[in-house]
């Protein structure tokens, strides 16, 4: 007989999703930050090349020329013109979708929490996810905050020095084998996840902040020698949750690096979505100097459950839908 109608987290979990999510609701509400709603729908979508928007069509009334619409993979950009508008410190959980993502952690359509503190730089923004995720766990965990050199200097690699030759041949001596077109961006985050991120996270919170600014997607650049991107990722038990910056708040820049991506996007033969013009006009208008993060909702449940599987915080994942 087909099971697949059942939910594949049982109920007893599902009950205890809808009580982890009421303690995140606490957590902002006891900050007095603004809950916001933003569309899942745009007529433009992300340029980020490693991540995949799914798109539909829409024939009806304010249709786009085309009738094509993007599921957003993040409610960043219409949070930003909220915080152009005025809004101050906002927050809001949201369903999000991401083309060709599945796996133990990972799910097409998954929920992200997303939050912007206007006048906070990231370090600032790092204490307040420790103070989310203690929260939501229930207990206190020892904070570790590493640079992305110190990260890395185990591996024997200097991420803001080693050209793409230096990383491929050390990725290949570790035993990992890079895809042939990948970039140096590409090759940091393969070491990465492969040889530091499992450790990270383990009975602690871990951070890695100070990123290569090839990987500094939407944050911006600090002019050190050499320079960094105001960036940070949050660890858990061996596992990304969480990804925030300093915000750029340059629509020129930001502009430049939308067309840099549709560029590579072209290249690597990669849909190209047009660019969210709303976002860029909210920029030139004037986006408070700010810190926002996106951090996955059903990883941070996974900790807090036990659960070894996204599977097992999800009514119905993508083979159950």
């Amino acid at each position: 007989m087909n099971s697949d109608w059942q939910p594949s987290a049982s109920v007893e979990t599902l009950r205890a999703r809808a009580r982890l999510t009421a303690v995140v609701r606490d957590f902002f509400d006891q900050r007095g930050i603004l809950e916001v709603e933003t569309p899942l729908l745009s007529a433009a979508a992300g340029t980020d090349p490693n991540l995949e928007p799914l798109a539909t069509h829409y024939e009806g009334p304010g249709a786009p020329a085309d009738g094509t619409l993007y599921l957003h993979t993040s409610p960043e950009f219409p949070m930003k013109r909220l915080l152009a508008a005025g809004s101050g410190p906002i927050w809001q959980i949201s369903r999000v979708f991401r083309g060709g993502e599945r796996g133990r952690r990972h799910n097409p359509e998954f929920t992200m929490l997303e939050w912007y503190r206007p006048g906070w730089d990231h370090h600032a923004l790092m204490d307040e996810v420790a103070a989310l995720v203690a929260h939501v766990l229930g207990e206190a965990r020892p904070v570790q905050v590493w640079t992305y050199a110190e990260a890395c200097a185990p591996l024997g690699i200097d991420p803001h020095v080693d050209g793409d030759a230096e990383l491929l041949e050390r990725a290949r001596e570790l035993g990992i084998a890079p895809a042939s077109a990948m970039d140096r961006g590409g090759l940091l985050d393969l070491l990465l996840s492969h040889q530091v991120v499992p450790g990270l996270g383990r009975g602690c919170i871990d951070f890695i902040c100070d990123f290569p600014v090839e990987q500094a997607a939407l944050a911006r650049i600090r002019r050190d020698e050499p320079p960094v991107a105001e960036r940070f990722e949050c660890y858990l038990e061996g596992m990304e949750i969480a990804n925030g910056f300093h915000e750029l708040v340059d629509a020129v820049e930001q502009r430049q690096r939308f067309v840099a991506d549709q560029a590579t996007r072209r290249d690597r033969g990669q849909p190209q979505p047009p660019l969210d013009e709303h976002l860029l006009a909210a920029l030139n208008v004037g986006v408070p100097d700010c810190a926002g993060v996106a951090l996955g909702v059903d990883r941070l449940f996974m900790v807090a459950l036990g659960a070894a599987s996204i599977d097992e915080v999800l009514a119905f994942p993508l083979e159950r839908a």
